[in-house]
């Protein structure tokens, strides 16, 4: 897997600016074959800052009854909260 393909975008909610402000963690959305090693590598390399720690999470897909039957809202996906070291900051994340 090439390393542009382990991260598909950025996390921004309310509860991911609190984590960001006060614990130095970013949230990305990542690909579900990536590992925390792949991760940490990824995001190294594209932002340049060094990572202490990486947890990953699978949120479960949302469902709905259509009378008997049961459909999938939308798909399961993984997310991954990077720590990274005291000192280094994304950007990204500055400001919003």
């Amino acid at each position: 897997m090439h390393i542009y393909e382990v991260i598909k975008r950025p996390i921004i909610t309310e509860k991911s600016q609190i984590l960001f402000d006060e614990e130095n963690k970013v949230t990305f959305e990542v690909d579900m074959r990536a590992n925390k090693v792949m991760i940490k590598d990824a995001v190294e390399t594209i932002f340049g800052v060094e990572v202490v720690n990486v947890r990953t999470i699978v949120v479960p897909a949302k469902t709905a009854r259509r009378g008997r039957r049961k459909v999938v809202r939308k798909s399961k996906w993984k997310k991954a909260i990077v720590t990274l070291a005291p000192g280094q900051t994304i950007q990204l994340f500055e400001g919003v």
